[in-house]
């Protein structure tokens, strides 16, 4: 009995914590793994621990796609109205 009372105080509590209407970002959320968009710019964020270097296929709007050699951390691609994504090839260079 005690632990079904647990359990319906833990879910009334999220349910009432997710109608507050508080949205929270962490860093990680800010520069995601991989591809992603800002409203303006195209990023690929390579997150690793070893500090390697990998091969990245860009796909760009009317133009020849790219590979392109990125390093750890978040590289520019272009304006988000150019890059239309990029994805790791399975490659280091």
């Amino acid at each position: 009995m005690r632990v079904r009372r647990l359990v319906r105080v833990a879910l009334a509590a999220a349910l009432l914590g997710g109608c507050t209407g508080v949205v929270t970002a962490s860093p990680a959320a800010a520069n995601p793994c991989g591809f992603y968009e800002t409203s303006s710019d195209a990023f690929y964020n390579h997150c690793t621990s070893d500090g390697s270097n990998v091969v990245i296929k860009v796909r760009v709007a009317m133009a020849p796609d790219y590979e392109r050699c990125v390093g750890p951390g978040r590289s520019w691609l272009g304006p988000a109205s150019k890059i239309q994504g990029a994805h790791y090839t399975g490659r280091t260079c």
